[in-house]
Formats: structure tokens, sequence, C-alpha cells
């Protein structure tokens, strides 16, 4: 099994914030776009898991084919990696910060 890469974070936020950290205004948008769609689907997982969480009985049985395979991959996901999403949830917005940071015009 590979070992899993720690997050950096508040190494990109103080490079960013000492000013060792740039990048062209054009390339920081669009890594800033994808960063928050990233985010945005890492939290409807995290969203998926707490609905689970909270069932009574969780079943796939009765959902919808495409529902069923977003609630069984958001399982899945948090069963062999546990808290990897909620780690990424807390440091996708760094990533975000420091990028706005070193944007460059």
């Amino acid at each position: 099994m590979s070992e899993e890469q720690p997050f950096a974070g508040d190494v990109f936020l103080d490079l960013a914030g000492d000013g060792r950290l740039t990048i062209d205004a054009n390339e920081a948008d669009r890594l800033v776009d994808a960063l928050e769609c990233t985010l945005a689907a890492v939290s409807e997982r995290l969203r998926v898991i707490r609905l689970w969480r909270e069932l009574d009985s969780p079943t796939l049985d009765g959902l919808p084919g495409p529902t069923a395979q977003i609630v069984a991959d958001a399982v899945f996901q948090d069963q062999t990696v546990p808290g990897r999403l909620e780690q990424a949830a807390n440091e996708l917005p760094k990533y975000i910060s420091a990028l706005r940071q070193a944007r460059r015009l």
C-alpha cells in the first residue's frame, strides 16, 4: 500500500504570505476555480456520508442507480481512508487562499 501524501496548505500559505510563491494571474484563477470545484465535490461527499450515518437502517435499495452509486462511492471512500475527506475539506481552503495571495498581474 502506498503512503498517503500529507497536505501542505499551511506551507503554501506561508510561502504566499512571504512572497516566495507567485503565480501568473490567469493560471492562479484557473487553479482556484479547479480547487473550488474540488472543494464543492468533497463537501457534497461529506454531506452524503453524514446523511447516510443518520439513517436508522442504511440501504441502497430503492435508490435510483446514479444516486446509489454516489452514496456507495462516498461511503466506500470514507471506509477505506477514514477522515481523509474531512482533511481535504479543511486543507483545500488554505490552498485557495494561498493561490489568491500568490496571484500576480
